[in-house]
């Protein structure tokens, strides 16, 4: 069918819909059960709204009372309560049609079963579109079945699928018609909603998986997002009519092309899967890579997000994890050995030094005391102190290292303070020897007396610096 011919079929379509809404309007003039049946259907929407009025409140203070909720159901309750109005509308005019059904002909309720049907389609559509949590997959899948069941409701659906079946488009050497791809897109948008909602639920069933490691259960929501996807891509492109034995060859030329192009991207992917496969880094490590210290926050496809103590978020790719050095201070296991370097004074007992370094270390809380006990030993002597290594074991690196070796020092002041050990300072002593002076200005001795310049020196008088 040309162009021409489907405007003609479409024009010709509306005009028979248009003439079949005059009758159905001067049917809706003539006195009878038709006018009853209107005033019947426009008399309930007050009612619905002064019921809402009256249980608003009560409903209100309900949900108050629903401690413990998940949020999916608390967005039905709001989205009910927001809406009352609507759902008692569809609960009296069903309950109307119902009663009309059963005590007088059924002809004479036909209209109310139409607008109970089609304000039912709006109510259901509405409440189950909240389960979509993308507004625009949301807003096709809502209109599209706005519009399915309200023609369903009029006894219209016939009448505009074949509409929809005389529009048709050529692409290429296929041709579809409108009505296709609508159905495609529909189909299409409704399995990405549902496979959204497959790989979010699937994911959150892998955290709580005690059996698999953190990046076991990375990779197994990574691999059910993909196959997931994957189908979806699939359906949608036989849904449109595409042969895709068709696309072999061509799919294979762009692959290669694809290949060369993102080269950098195939391999941070591919570094990606082998980090999940080996189990070196996991989302909750702490790990130290060039000059960033922080704790995984997640895994993705292409980058790592690492955060530092600071707040900032790092996106190191994944390659440069594979390729670079890279320190996981929980790699096996959490602990970690912390060392910190003092001295005292040479007037201070070592023994004594070192029992209370220990004791003040392991009075915080984060010092570990077992398995290993924090240890003090005596590294050398130096020009000015007795040199001390102070060894102890923590098992949350990811609290940070900077501010346990803070705590410590200061443990170490209190300590020493407390038992009379002292820090000591370097001390330089200075000898005069005979026939010497102390120069304290430019040229001048401590008596004022210009100090005898050495041989081949001489002073400028005409310069003012001299």
């Amino acid at each position: 069918m040309n162009e021409t011919e489907a405007l003609t079929t479409l024009a010709e379509a509306g005009q028979s819909i248009w003439a079949d809404v005059l009758r159905y309007l001067h049917l809706v003039t003539i006195p009878g059960w038709r006018q009853y049946q209107i005033f019947i259907i426009l008399g309930l929407i007050p009612l619905a709204y002064l019921l809402q009025f009256m249980l608003a409140s009560r409903l209100d203070a309900w949900a108050r009372r629903r401690e413990g909720w998940p949020k999916w159901r608390l967005r039905l309750l709001i989205h009910v309560r927001n809406r009352l109005a609507l759902f008692l509308y569809v609960a009296m005019i069903w309950a109307v049609y119902l009663l009309l059904q059963q005590v007088t002909w059924p002809s004479r309720s036909q209209m109310i079963g139409v607008v109970a049907t089609m304000v039912s389609v709006w109510a259901v559509v509405g409440l189950l579109a909240r389960l979509i949590y993308n507004r625009l997959l949301r807003r096709i899948i809502s209109w599209a079945l706005w519009i399915s069941g309200t023609l369903y409701a009029l006894n219209l659906d016939d009448a505009a699928k074949k509409i929809l079946a005389d529009i048709s488009f050529s692409f290429g050497t296929m041709s579809f018609t409108l009505l296709t791809l609508l159905q495609a897109v529909i189909l299409i948008a409704l399995m990405l909603a549902v496979a959204r909602i497959v790989t979010r639920r699937a994911g959150l069933g892998l955290q709580h998986n005690e059996d698999l490691s953190p990046s076991m259960r990375v990779l197994a929501a990574k691999g059910v997002q993909l196959v997931v996807y994957g189908i979806v891509l699939m359906v949608g492109i036989r849904a449109l009519g595409f042969d895709l034995t068709g696309l072999a060859v061509l799919s294979g030329a762009i692959g290669i092309g694809i290949g060369f192009g993102l080269q950098k991207v195939v391999s941070n992917l591919i570094s990606g899967i082998i980090i999940l496969l080996d189990k070196s880094i996991k989302p909750g490590d702490v790990i130290s890579i060039a000059d960033t210290f922080g704790w995984i926050d997640s895994l993705g496809a292409r980058y790592v997000s690492v955060v530092t103590r600071d707040g900032k978020e790092y996106l190191i790719p994944n390659e440069d994890l594979i390729t670079s050095q890279v320190v996981n201070w929980s790699h096996t296991n959490k602990f970690v050995r912390l060392d910190i370097f003092f001295g005292t004074s040479y007037g201070d007992d070592p023994h004594k030094v070192r029992k209370v370094a220990v004791e003040a270390c392991e009075a915080l809380d984060r010092v570990l005391v077992t398995p290993n006990r924090p240890v003090c030993h005596v590294t050398g002597f130096g020009d000015s102190s007795v040199d001390y290594i102070l060894r102890f074991w923590i098992s949350d690196p990811s609290g940070g290292l900077t501010n346990i070796k803070g705590q410590v020092y200061l443990a170490l002041w209190d300590a020493f303070k407390e038992n009379d050990i002292s820090f000591p300072f370097p001390q330089r002593e200075i000898k005069l020897l005979d026939g010497s002076v102390l120069e304290t200005r430019r040229g001048q001795s401590e008596s004022g007396d210009e100090m005898p310049l050495p041989p081949g020196v001489s002073l400028d008088r005409s310069d003012p610096t001299t």
